[in-house]
This record gives C-alpha cells, structure tokens and sequence, in this order.
C-alpha cells in the first residue's frame, strides 16, 4: 500500500457491483411475486431492473469507455458512447420510474442525483491526484486511505438518496454493519493479533476483554433505557460471534497475509542475491578476452615445441567455453556433456602424467551419444573422484566408464580414498557438490534415473543411469 496506488477501478467496480447485487437480493427477497397485485408487481420488478441498469451503465463508462478514452485519447468517440449510455439508462429507468409511480414525470431525480454524486467523486479524484500523487509529491499512502474512505462516503450518499429503492436492509448494511466488521478487523489486526505475534498475550487478551466488556455495556444500557431484553439476547450473539466465528476467520487470512509477505521477503532476497552475483560476474575479466589471451598462449607454446602445454591450453579453453555458454541452457547434447568430461580427465592426466603411484582409467564408448541432457550431471561424480581420490603419496586409483545407449546414459566411477589432510590442489576445488546434483536428478529426472553410491575404508563407487 505505501509502494504504489492501488487498482481502484477494480475495487470500485466490485464495490458497486456488491452494492447493488445487494439491493437486488433484498428486493427479490422483500416479497413473494405470486401473492402481488399489477402496481405491487410494477413496483417490485422496477426495484429489479433499476439497480441492474445502473449497474449495467456503471460498467459500460466506468470500465469500458472512459478507461478507453484516457487510452487513445478519442474524443469524438467518447462524446457518442457516453451520450448513446446515459440516453439508454436514462430511458430505461425513466419508464420503469413512471411505471411505479416513483415519479410523476419523466424528469427523474434520483436518476440526475446519482449522476451528479458520480461526478462529485470523480472531481474529488481528480483534486486528490493533483494533490498527493502529481507535482512530485508522491503520498501514495495517503491517497490509498483517503480515496478509499470516499469511495464509502459516497456509496451512502448514494444510498440516502436511492433508499425508496434500495429497502431499509441495505442501509443498514452498509452504513452499520459493514464499517462495524471493518472495524473489528482492523482492532484484532493491531491490537489484539499483532499483540500475539509479538509475544505480547497478556496485553492481548487485555484488548480482548476490553473490547467485549465495551459491547456487553451498550447492549446492557439499551436493554435497560429501551427495556428491551432482547438487546441483552443481540449482545450476546454478537459477542459469541466475534469470539468464534468473526476473529478466527480474520486471524485465519491475516496469517495467509503474514505468510505471503515472507515468501515475498525470501524472494526478494534471493533476486537481490542474484542480482548482486550477475553484477559481481559482470565486473570480472571479459570472457572474450580470456579466450583470446588463451589462445595467444595456445600459438606461443605451439611455436616453442611446447606440445603438452598447447593441449592443455586447448582443453581449458574448451572447458571454459562450455561453462560459459551451454550450461546455462536446460538441455545440451550429450556429446557436449561427454566431451566436457573427456576434457577434464584429460587435464587430470596432464596433471599428474608423471606419478608412477596413481591409476587412471577412462572407458567411454567411440559410438556418439545422441539425445540432450541437463548440464552438468555427469562432471561432479568424476570431479569428486579426482578430488577425493588422489593422492600424491599413496597409490591412488580413479576408474570411469561412460556408455551412451539408446535414450540412457550411464556413468560408473570408482576411486580410491584418502582420508589424510594431505595437501593437494585439487582438494580445495569447489564444484558442484553431490547433494545439488541429487536434488536436480530428482527435479529435472523423476523416476528415469537410479544413483547407487557405496563406499568403505579404501573406495568409493557411484553408479548413475539417466534415462533421456
């Protein structure tokens, strides 16, 4: 409410909407139409059809035409439409007006009343944007109250002066009843409900008496100034209703509320995160740079007969490449999948070419794998190995065997496990970790996949299926 205006067009046409569907409901319901004579039944369907015309004529210029005009500025065509409406209300109401005698003429004030009370507020409005919202003073809060508490004012005004026709019940719901829920709403809202969620229960059930004890003493002083016990009898239904029905309900939505506001705050700091990653990413090394860098690299040691480093070189480039564009899709081909992994068990091997104690065993099938797959499923497994299961000491071992069948993939490592706090590079790398890629698997994979991982005191193996 205090960021920005509420859509009132809509609040205002469902206000009017309720008011006369109202209106309608208690004249439909004032008396039975098998039991009228010919002016009795004239009265009750122009009781009918008046409120459903203005209602009609409410929508056409409120909703349709005047929002269209303020769109495209046409004023030749919005002079016609608003003429063509109010000609065509006004004959409608004008006939079942004389009908039931609620006019002697076809001049009907209530008809200019109700027009003159529209404009009143739509001059309002207008004074009040000028105020509050133009001229860069921006009280939008403001605005929202106090366009709200006329939109009120203004359906009783309308009511006082349309009440031959919209019947004593409806006066009484609008201008009683429904600012009497309001406010107890907004009492359990601030004092009572907002007292609780600050652990504050003592001072709310405190509000709770008060506000009962209040109710209990006007029913009481009416039953005994009017001596009328039935007062005593509409004090205490409305006391067991605000106690069982009125206050649970409302605390009901109120904790909808306050739930939708924290997933609205948890969003909202997870975009803010991201934002702040994206402008973080944006701020380092333009990518295009390093590639070139890279490759300005790859033709120096191509010149110096430095063949190992040129493929290395080439390799990371490759790997950087695919982190940089194809893993930010939803789906790539698994050749690119297989490829990346090739690529890093390739820099591995040029890594540690030269120790005599590790084993590195890489069994991929030559066939090419069709199909697509998420990005990055297969790498953490393989990455995992490599960073758990080397040891630049120990005989270590990291075994890998990639099969592409049709529509399924599968993925077995195994390696060995070095408990030790051994210093190695590579056991400070970050990857991805294992519970994010099975929190994918079962997101992206429901049921076509199966992931067995075992591991004792001197390997570990992780079987991984994917059906594509």
């Amino acid at each position: 409410m205090k960021e920005k205006i509420l859509p009132f067009r809509q609040i205002e046409w469902w206000v009017v909407t309720f008011l006369f569907v109202s209106i309608v409901l208690s004249n439909v319901l004032s008396s039975p139409i098998f039991s009228l004579n010919y002016q009795q039944g004239t009265i009750y369907f122009a009781k009918i059809f008046i409120p459903l015309i203005f209602l009609a004529t409410f929508y056409l210029f409120h909703i349709k035409v005047f929002p269209n005009y303020l769109q495209d500025g046409r004023t030749a065509k919005f002079i016609i439409y608003t003429i063509l409406i109010f000609l065509g209300s006004f004959i409608g109401i004008g006939a079942f007006s004389m009908n039931a005698r609620f006019s002697d003429d076809f001049i009907i004030p209530f008809y200019f009343n109700s027009l003159v009370i529209y404009a009143g507020y739509g001059a309002l409005i207008y004074i009040l944007n000028q105020l509050l919202i133009k001229n860069e003073n921006n009280l939008v809060y403001a605005y929202n109250i106090l366009r709200s508490i006329l939109i009120y004012i203004f359906v009783v005004i309308f009511l006082i002066q349309f009440q031959r026709i919209a019947g004593e019940f409806v006066a009484i719901l609008f201008v009683f009843i429904i600012p009497s829920l309001f406010g107890l709403v907004l009492y359990n809202f601030f004092l009572i409900y907002g007292m609780q969620k600050q652990n504050r229960k003592g001072e709310a059930t405190a509000y709770l008496v008060l506000l009962l004890c209040i109710i209990a003493g006007i029913f009481i002083t009416i039953a005994i100034v009017e001596n009328a016990g039935e007062a005593l009898i509409a004090g205490l239904i409305l006391i067991i209703a605000i106690v069982a029905i009125i206050f649970p309900i409302s605390n009901f939505f109120f904790r909808k509320y306050d739930n939708y506001l924290g997933q609205l705050d948890s969003l909202t700091v997870k975009v803010d995160q991201g934002t702040a990653n994206l402008t973080f990413l944006r701020s380092q090394i333009n990518p295009h740079f390093l590639f070139n860098a890279l490759n300005t690299l790859y033709g120096t040691a191509l010149q110096e007969k430095g063949e190992r480093t040129a493929e290395a070189i080439q390799k990371l480039g490759d790997m950087m490449r695919f982190m940089l564009h194809e893993n930010n899709q939803d789906r790539i081909q698994v050749a690119r999948e297989k490829e990346y992994l090739v690529n890093y068990v390739d820099l591995q091997n040029l890594r540690i070419k030269d120790q005599e104690n590790i084993e590195i065993v890489f069994n991929r099938s030559e066939d090419s794998c069709t199909g697509e797959i998420a990005p990055m499923l297969l790498i953490p497994f393989v990455e995992n190995a490599f960073k758990h299961g080397i040891s630049l000491q120990k005989k270590s071992w990291v075994k890998i065997n990639l099969r592409c069948l049709d529509g399924s993939v599968h993925l077995d490592v195994n390696n060995s496990i070095h408990r030790s706090n051994e210093e190695d590079p590579e056991k400070k790398a970050s990857g991805i970790g294992l519970e994010n890629v099975k929190q994918r698997l079962q997101l992206l994979y429901p049921n076509k996949h199966e992931l067995i991982i075992r591991e004792n005191e001197l390997e570990y193996f992780v079987h991984l299926s994917v059906k594509l």
